[in-house]
């Protein structure tokens, strides 16, 4: 790997489009009375208690422009990106419905050609939704219902944990956007198969606490999981494993079709990324969770801060006062 201004790229991150559009949760949360309610109302999704487990309950809504450049694979991510949501709570999915709105039949297709994809290799029905195919312009939003027996949370986080990135290398980016795509030409056997590792590691008691990576890709995303659990993190560049040719700048904001941030005790990292190894999923330590309010990257001796949460907070939301972080 070549040298590393981690000031220069600390600086470039703390700026970065992806990170900026997650300040908008905050903002929406306090003008809708999000906090303060008996029922968490985010995280990766909110958490219902039912029985002897939870409900997992979200909606992904899609940047126009991705829709209009590629509404084929929009329409697969619509189902693809809930399904990561429910995963990273240590869920497991149990069916979408969706919103598409298009100009005319032909609008439509690709898009509900793309759910209707990914919905049969991921094995998550499509249950129902609402169309539009009157409309001037592409749009698109697709919600998930999932449960889960034990919840990962982006609350659980503790100083002295160790912060695991398990992504999928086994794809490419889908240009001219960050997105890592490595699950269209993949067998539906083996997604399936992969997205039980993340509830069998809640439910064997290995993590309390995950995100999947988002659009704010591995920084955003630790930012946004070190906010919520009212602690730092310091993330080892040299660490973090990376695809062939991809830059490390480009990496640390990527979106993948399978990428998840754990906090995990020291004692069993071996068994999380032992787990992951096994299916040919990349999966490495590089960072650690300390106590504070910065997320900061470290290179040998060399430290930058990126944000610190207290003095400039992403969210505005905590667990303190029952709202969740999205």
């Amino acid at each position: 790997m070549a040298a590393i201004n981690i000031k220069t790229l600390a600086a470039k991150l703390s700026t970065s489009s992806g990170i900026a559009a997650k300040q908008d949760i905050g903002t929406i949360a306090a003008r809708l009375g999000l906090q303060g309610q008996q029922i968490a109302v985010g995280d990766d999704c909110a958490a219902l208690p039912d029985g002897d487990g939870y409900l997992l309950f979200a909606i992904e809504g899609f940047m126009n422009e991705f829709v209009a450049a590629n509404p084929w694979f929009a329409g697969w991510c619509g189902v693809m990106v809930n399904i990561s949501d429910v995963v990273a709570m240590g869920g497991r999915p149990i069916a979408v419905v969706d919103a598409v709105w298009a100009s005319g039949e032909a609008g439509a297709t690709p898009v509900l050609e793309g759910m209707r994809a990914a919905s049969s290799a991921f094995g998550v029905p499509i249950v129902g939704g609402h169309t539009n195919i009157r409309s001037e312009r592409g749009q698109l939003s697709v919600a998930i219902l999932g449960r889960a027996r034990k919840l990962l949370t982006s609350f659980d986080a503790k100083p002295g944990d160790v912060l695991v990135a398990a992504i999928d290398h086994r794809g490419r980016y889908r240009e001219p956007f960050n997105n890592w795509e490595a699950a269209t030409d993949a067998a539906p056997a083996r997604l399936r198969g992969d997205l039980e590792l993340l509830p069998e590691i809640a439910e064997a008691g290995l993590a309390l606490s995950a995100k999947d990576i988002s659009q704010g890709g591995i920084v955003g995303t630790a930012i946004m999981l070190a906010e919520c659990s009212h602690v730092g993190i310091d993330i080892d560049v040299t660490a973090i494993p990376l695809p062939a040719g991809v830059s490390l700048d480009r990496w640390l904001v990527t979106f993948p079709s399978f990428g998840y941030l754990l906090s995990v005790a020291p004692e069993d990292v071996a068994d999380v990324v032992t787990r992951f190894s096994a299916r040919g999923i990349s999966a490495a330590v590089v960072g650690a969770v300390v106590a504070g309010a910065q997320v900061a990257l470290v290179d040998g001796e060399s430290r930058a801060v990126v944000r610190n949460h207290a003095e400039t907070p992403l969210l505005q939301l905590g667990r303190q006062d029952l709202a969740a972080c999205a």
